[in-house]
């Protein structure tokens, strides 16, 4: 666990920011602000636990994992994917839990050298991207569907999520979805900025996008 002091700066560094931004659908630049959740995923006898790293801009899910335990183990697993496939943000903030403030995963944040950024008391609406993405893999996926075990639940967790960035639009997008805006509005000289991330503008379709049949989320 980090200090009480270092907390506090953390904490604010997120006020700062937002007494700039005024609310976090302010935040239009992909890899500018990216923020992580834990949650549980009920099974047919037991749960597991589920984190998912998201780009704020864009709702884009960056990486996740499941693990049986609230070890940070796992927490560390998909921050470094995330890094790795996406490059660094500006700011990432999380709640106050024990996985985002034990060193293991502030060292990795400073080592990549990202503002480290944690929700107040009562700060909830800070992380309400990842909340409102919790609430509808729940009801969407998890709810109906007795997955028995973890093979079966992290299946169709995948394909959910795959489904959630590639082919679901937005409202708060103009109907694109998260993988068109966040490839579409990349900055060529931004933080996180990685060759083979320009590389794939095509292939995520952001030239002559076309609205895609299917539901659309409010977000």
């Amino acid at each position: 666990m980090v200090g009480f002091g270092v907390l506090q700066q953390q904490i604010n560094l997120i006020r700062r920011f937002f007494s700039n931004v005024q609310t976090p659908d302010s935040v239009i630049t992909p890899n500018q602000v990216w923020c992580a959740d834990i949650t549980y995923v009920p099974l047919a006898r037991g749960f597991l636990y589920l984190v998912a790293i998201m780009d704020w801009a864009s709702r884009h899910v960056l990486a996740w994992r499941l693990s049986n335990t609230m070890d940070v183990g796992f927490c560390v697993e998909a921050l470094d994917e995330a890094l790795e496939r996406y490059g660094p943000p500006e700011i990432f903030n999380t709640d106050q839990g024990s996985q985002f403030t034990s060193w293991a995963w502030i060292d990795r944040l400073k080592e990549a050298g990202v503002g480290i950024s944690m929700d107040g008391k009562g700060r909830f609406m800070d992380n309400i991207f990842i909340e409102r993405l919790w609430r509808s893999l729940k009801y969407e996926c998890i709810y109906l569907h007795a997955f028995e075990g973890g093979a079966e639940v992290r299946a169709g967790i995948r394909k959910w999520i795959a489904f959630y960035n590639q082919d679901r639009p937005h409202t708060a997008h103009g109907g694109h979805t998260p993988q068109e805006y966040y490839y579409g509005h990349l900055s060529r000289s931004g933080p996180g900025l990685r060759t083979s991330l320009l590389a794939t503008d095509a292939i995520a379709g952001i030239i002559n996008m076309k609205h895609r049949p299917g539901s659309m989320i409010v977000a």
